[in-house]
């Protein structure tokens, strides 16, 4: 466990290093006044807070600090699907008022690393470029990656925060607050403006026993709020819970009697971005002389990343290619994977469903699932934990089992924040629109006036000054659909279409007209309607469309005037439509291709 203690030879070495970088000026703070001076403070000054995503939802955290003509962004987040959006993949903030905007934007800090507040920047830097971005090593290390991957590593440079650093963009501040969470490397940030000091808490717990010895620096937080806050935003994730959030470490034992029990291989999943509980498998495969095969590639290059930063280490033998699992005894294998969402194309859905080309699931397997489902995922993970234990396999899950601790705060470690932190202005955030309230109750009970607690929806603008705080108005927000690569081309509509065909089925009709005639006999397709088994090609449903069409057809040609194919294509749905209506009850989607011989 480090030790927090200074010499005072140390002491007399703290001094504050100044970095030019154009025409902005970087602190790193080091002594015990770092928390003031940074910003000066300017009467009437109006600072804007918008969050852009997050707020009423779980997911795609984006945040704005808006001065005058300078502009912050504070992370760029992503959320996943809902089971309402079919074939969707990811979903983004609608950042349109950052692109009408990108000549004030001076920059983006990132509080960590997890994928719902770093996995919407590449789509940003698509649209606009970031002159710089601020973010912890771990987060940098990560984004890096994508950056490369979408060859974007031109468009901003990324500097890699310390905790207790100053950093300036433009007319704001921002000082790196250590925190702890569920990955390594997580920050609150304390923002200096011209209207006072905003804290923005991140994600958090108050984790005292953490595995990496990194604590919660809450002294610099109490300064701040001994200086004078005037505003909390704070991570409302857990606010349904009683009591504390179990410290990480306690997950250990747990893991380790799980290991010792197993009779066979080892198939355990977290998320890819758990450095901590990543770690403390590590080690405890190191401990049982168990290898280890890394399957997905998101967890094998967080654990290159979080090997070379420091964040775990491990001899170099413990690591086995995936080629070699089947060439070592069971019981010495553990199979670390992805897929703790029940993810369609991940590795453990792969193999609960007999689709992995590697790996085939056994009756002595112990399959441990050390996550909890994303609020919307419980379907896609209750489905994957049957098809593990229809194979025979120990499937080890669940929020009672002990196998996962979250890392948000529960009720009173939300208490405690804002008794350290004392703010004069209340902003719960990263939660659905019932736990903002509870937590908004939880500020009145901490002696915050309720009136200066604020429920917020994204888009909607706080305004700050030293002596007040209001909504005033709202920019543009909403959500974009990512389908594959087609960002922002999936809209509503086709989200509908693609429901009415799985619940409602598909009519197609096509034929061929010339000369104010119908040349062919239509042809009918049902696809997902139930009708007789004849009926598909020669039934009485199908003879009543081929007859509506062809009359609706014939009643609307004429040889003495251009035909408008898409007018005539728009009468057929409507007379297709009353006959499924009236014979089917059924509302498909109709599908009309008329082609025109010359």
């Amino acid at each position: 466990m480090p030790s927090n203690r200074t010499s005072m030879g140390e002491l007399e070495k703290r001094v504050r290093k100044v970095i030019k970088r154009g025409d902005d000026t970087f602190v790193v703070a080091k002594g015990e006044d770092s928390l003031s001076g940074h910003v000066p403070l300017i009467p009437n000054a109006k600072v804007k807070v918008i969050p852009l995503g997050g707020m009423c939802e779980i997911g795609k955290n984006t945040w704005i600090i808006e001065y005058e003509d300078d502009m912050v962004i504070i992370d760029g987040g992503l959320a996943f699907p809902s089971d309402e959006m079919p074939g969707v993949e990811i979903v983004l903030p609608d950042i349109s008022y950052l692109v009408q905007n990108k000549n004030k934007i001076r920059g983006l800090v990132i509080t960590h690393g997890h994928e719902d507040h770093i996995g919407g920047i590449v789509p940003m830097l698509k649209q606009f470029d970031i002159p710089i971005i601020y973010g912890p090593s771990l987060a940098v290390g990560l984004l890096e990656e994508k950056l490369k991957d979408a060859q974007l590593t031109d468009k901003t440079e990324l500097v890699k925060g310390r905790p207790r650093q100053t950093f300036k963009l433009g007319a704001l501040a921002f000082t790196y607050v250590r925190n702890t969470h569920s990955i390594a490397d997580s920050f609150c940030l304390i923002i200096h403006t011209p209207a006072g000091k905003i804290v923005h808490s991140g994600d958090f717990k108050f984790d005292f026993t953490p595995v990496d010895g990194e604590f919660f620096d809450v002294y610099t937080l109490a300064k701040a709020g001994e200086d004078g806050v005037v505003l909390l935003i704070s991570d409302s994730t857990n606010v349904e819970r009683e009591g504390y959030t179990p410290s990480e470490r306690s997950v250990y034992a747990k893991l380790e009697e799980e290991f010792n029990r197993a009779p066979g291989r080892i198939v355990i999943t977290t998320f890819a971005s758990q450095v901590h509980r990543i770690r403390q498998i590590l080690d405890i495969c190191v401990k049982m002389e168990k290898k280890v095969a890394i399957f997905g590639r998101s967890m094998l290059l967080l654990a290159t990343i979080s090997r070379e930063l420091g964040h775990m280490k491990f001899p170099d033998g413990l690591l086995i290619n995936l080629e070699d699992v089947n060439k070592l005894p069971d019981e010495k294998i553990v199979i670390l994977t992805t897929g703790s969402q029940g993810e369609p194309l991940s590795a453990l859905t792969r193999m609960a469903f007999d689709e992995h080309k590697q790996i085939t699931i056994q009756p002595k397997d112990t399959v441990i699932i050390s996550a909890t489902p994303i609020p919307g995922n419980e379907r896609a993970v209750a489905n994957v934990v049957n098809a593990l234990s229809a194979k025979g396999a120990h499937v080890v899950y669940g929020r009672d089992s002990g196998v996962h601790v979250s890392g948000h705060a529960c009720k009173e470690e939300q208490r405690m924040l804002l008794n350290v932190v004392k703010p004069k202005y209340f902003l719960p955030a990263h939660g659905e629109y019932r736990m903002l309230v509870l937590h908004g109750n939880l500020g009145v009970e901490c002696g915050v006036d309720p009136k200066n607690i604020f429920i917020m929806e994204n888009g909607d603008v706080l305004e700050l000054t030293g002596k007040s705080a209001k909504l005033n108005g709202q920019v543009p927000s909403g959500i974009i659909m990512v389908d594959s690569t087609r960002v922002g081309d999936v809209d509503e509509y086709i989200i509908e279409q693609r429901h009415k065909l799985a619940s409602e089925g598909l009519l197609s009709i096509m034929t061929i007209v010339a000369g104010g005639k119908v040349l062919e006999e239509p042809v009918v397709e049902a696809k997902g309607l139930v009708l007789a088994q004849e009926d598909t090609t020669h039934g009485q449903f199908v003879t009543d469309a081929k007859k509506i069409v062809a009359k609706t057809i014939t009643e609307n040609l004429s040889d003495s005037k251009a035909i408008n194919i898409d007018d005539l294509k728009e009468k057929v749905k409507v007379e297709l439509k009353k006959l499924i209506h009236k014979e089917l009850k059924r509302e498909p989607l109709v599908q009309v291709v008329i082609l025109e011989s010359k």
